[in-house]
Parts: structure tokens; sequence; C-alpha cells
């Protein structure tokens, strides 16, 4: 997929309505690219696994790559380990049971929770901080602010985006009228071109591969003003972490230990994205690595730093709250997150909480 076509994860979905597309969306996000990032042996008994990725095999997924090629999903128990990309319903492929584990947002998966009474849990985090930023050009819009939105046209792609960005402007003070919403997809020319002023995008994306063209850009990243909340996420179901507790455990046991070695070695993930998970995708590898770094700062916070990797504190979860409020999608927090077994595990193995 072109570096700029990125569909975002937090479109409404309609959890029964979706289930027959989801048998379509499975074959094609399955295929051969599920194939190249098994694991082998036979692990102790959990079984086989699948993992719904968000996005295409890049560097965004170096710990699970890195969690892969070292054999810890192996070595935790489980055999045969398929990721399949993305993009796709990835709340409604792991409700229904098509995946075992989704990465998404809390945004994405509050939103099936409240419309479709989806059974679904975040149990652990990869991005403290969530990517989605304004990207504007320092020679044009030069978007510093929230203030500086005013007046301005900003592409926005339909769908959950225009849900988060009127959200941006709300918990800003800002009236809805001062700021023109122009459609665009999701490929930036019309920001490179002068169409619009700003243009809703990833940190870890857009933004780097705009500058990789010598442009020189302005970010106004959404954590940090006034709506935080987390991403890359995993989610499973009630029913996993109720009847197979212990599967849900050792998944977790095999992602931290792949992130504490992606994020100790940020180029070494992204060279397992550019030459092994996504070699099929012509990955740019200084532009893989420059993501690997990027993330890093969305990965590792003082919270982090404290309690360890997939942590999320109490305050964050407020945070999450606030956002979802502003977004007008109503849930409660204990049905967003279930933290409890990534507590029991990380009291278990107080190795997980290391940091390198």
């Amino acid at each position: 997929m072109k570096p700029f076509q990125r569909p975002r994860r937090t479109r409404a979905l309609r959890f029964p309505a979706v289930l027959a597309a989801c048998v379509l969306v499975v074959t094609a996000c399955g295929s051969d690219d599920g194939d190249d990032a098994s694991g082998s042996g036979d692990g102790d008994g959990l079984g086989d696994l699948t993992v719904q990725l968000s996005w295409i095999k890049n560097a965004e997924f170096s710990g699970e790559f890195m969690a892969d090629s070292k054999g810890y999903y192996t070595e935790e128990g489980f055999g045969k380990v398929t990721m399949d990309p993305g993009p796709g319903p990835i709340e409604t492929l792991v409700a229904t049971g098509d995946a075992d584990f989704g990465l998404s947002n809390a945004v994405a998966t509050a939103q099936v929770i409240a419309e479709e009474d989806a059974p679904l849990k975040i149990v652990g985090t990869k991005f403290q901080k969530n990517p989605f930023t304004i990207l504007s050009l320092a020679d044009g819009g030069d978007i510093a602010t929230p203030e500086d939105l005013v007046g301005k046209k900003i592409g926005v792609q339909a769908g959950g985006n225009e849900t988060l960005f009127d959200a941006l402007l709300e918990v800003n003070g800002i009236d809805p009228g001062d700021v023109t919403k122009v459609p665009v997809e999701y490929d930036p020319a019309p920001l490179i071109d002068g169409e619009v002023d700003g243009f809703l995008a990833y940190l870890t994306n857009e933004s780097i591969t705009v500058q990789s063209q010598g442009v020189e850009v302005t970010n106004l990243p959404f954590a940090d003003n006034g709506l935080p909340f987390v991403a890359e996420s995993v989610i499973t179901t009630d029913q996993m972490i109720a009847e197979e507790p212990e599967t849900v455990k050792a998944f977790l046991a095999a992602e931290i230990r792949g992130w504490q070695d992606a994020v100790a070695d940020p180029e070494a993930g992204a060279k397992l994205a550019v030459e092994e998970y996504g070699a099929d995708l012509e990955l740019d590898l200084d532009k893989e690595v420059e993501q690997a770094n990027v993330q890093d700062g969305l990965i590792v916070t003082p919270d982090v730093e404290a309690n360890g990797l997939f942590t999320i504190t109490e305050d964050l979860i407020d945070q999450n709250m606030g956002t979802l409020e502003a977004a007008g999608i109503d849930v409660d927090a204990e049905d967003l997150f279930d933290l409890s077994l990534l507590t029991e595990l990380l009291e278990e193995r107080p190795e997980l909480t290391e940091l390198p």
C-alpha cells in the first residue's frame, strides 16, 4: 500500500452488521502475509495464535516481530503465530473470534462497545500517547496551538476521524464555525499542494513521510492538546479473559519481551519489518527507523519507566475517559479496561517491568 494511504482506526463499526463482511476481510488479511510471521515449535499447550494488526507490517509492529523472530511466543506456550495485517474491522474480528487478540485504540474500542455492546476489553497498551496530529507545513498553516486552527482549512477524513476532530475543537473551546473542515482521503497531497492548511495525520506516518521529502512541518499532537488516549492497545474478549486467563497472560508476556527488545534497539526492529515481515511492501529503511524512534516516545513515558511496558495508570484511564466524553462516547471505564491479568503477570514476573 502506498505510504500515505492510511485508513484510520477510529471509524465507527456496526458490530452485527459487518459480520458477513468480516469473512472477506479475514480472507484478505490472512492470506500469505500471515504465514511469514509465524513462529515454530509446539509450545506448551496454549495452541495456535491469531493476532489482528492495525496496519501493514511495518515498524509499528517491531516488538511483535522481535517476539516472533526470537521465539518468545513459543517460549510462552503458543504454537503457530499468525499476524494478520490491517487495515480491517479489528474490534469485530476479535469480538467474533476470528482473531484472539487485536491492536486497536481506546476510542475505536469504546465506540464499538458503546454502540454495539461488543464483549471487548483493553488488557494493556503499547502507546501511552496516541499518534494523532494536525499536520501542517511550517511555511504554510504552521498550526502549533489549538488557537491556530481558527480561520484555517483542515483536511479531515470521514468517519471516526471527524469525531476526533470535533472533539479536539470541543475540548479547546473552539467554535466549529471558525474552522473549515475539508473532506479528504488519506493521502496528504492536498496539504502539500496548498489546498488545505492542516491535515489530520499520524506522527509516526504522514508526518515522517512529508518531512522525508525535505519539507519542514509543524505538528499539533492530540495527546498534548486535550485528547489523550491510549493506542496500539491489546484487545480481547470478555470470554478469553474469564475462561483463558493464562493465554492472555502468556500473550502479554511475549509482547512485553518483544517490546523490551524493540525499545532497546529500534533499528533492529525496523530492519525486521523491511527485510523480513514486510519484505513484499518495499518499505524504506530510513523511514522505518525514524518511525521506530518516534514511536518510542509514545511508548516510553515516566509512568512506563516506573511501572513497565503495557501498563496504564489510573490517572491515564481517567484522561481517556475525559477524551471519550468529549467525543460523545458513553462507556464506563470498567467496561473498556481490564488490567487485572497484566497486574497479576507483573507481580509474578517482575523482570517484565524492566526497561533497557
